[in-house]
């Protein structure tokens, strides 16, 4: 069955060309984030716009591709200086941009001592 759940989850920081398909998506995780993409980690995609968005991701048997347009508005992007071409964010993180919930009035709360 089809999930995202139990993974680490890399948003590719820069535009990415929405003609692009499973294997053009896969040569952007080997050749720019230098990973494979075959490890069961889902890699998320936008385009310039931040209209539409594709997450990969490997499953038993196969590559599963997930893909969102938005009629009006766009994806936010978590605010993080973090070197390199990908970022990691967690689950919650990656409802929040698909869904639509602001990301910078959003509070992690601590839930340990």
């Amino acid at each position: 069955m089809f999930s995202l759940g139990a993974a680490r989850y890399y948003l590719y920081r820069e535009p990415a060309d929405m003609r692009k398909s499973f294997d053009g998506l896969c040569g952007l995780v080997t050749n720019n984030l230098y990973q494979n993409p075959s490890s069961g980690d889902v890699y998320i995609f936008l385009n310039k716009p931040r209209n539409r968005i594709k997450l990969l991701r490997w499953e038993p048997g196969g590559f599963v591709l997930f893909y969102k347009r938005l009629e009006k508005g766009t994806f936010e992007l978590p605010i993080k200086e973090i070197k390199g071409k990908s970022i990691a964010i967690d689950y919650g993180e990656l409802a929040m941009i698909i869904t639509g919930i602001s990301l910078k009035n959003a509070k992690k709360r601590m839930r340990f001592c």
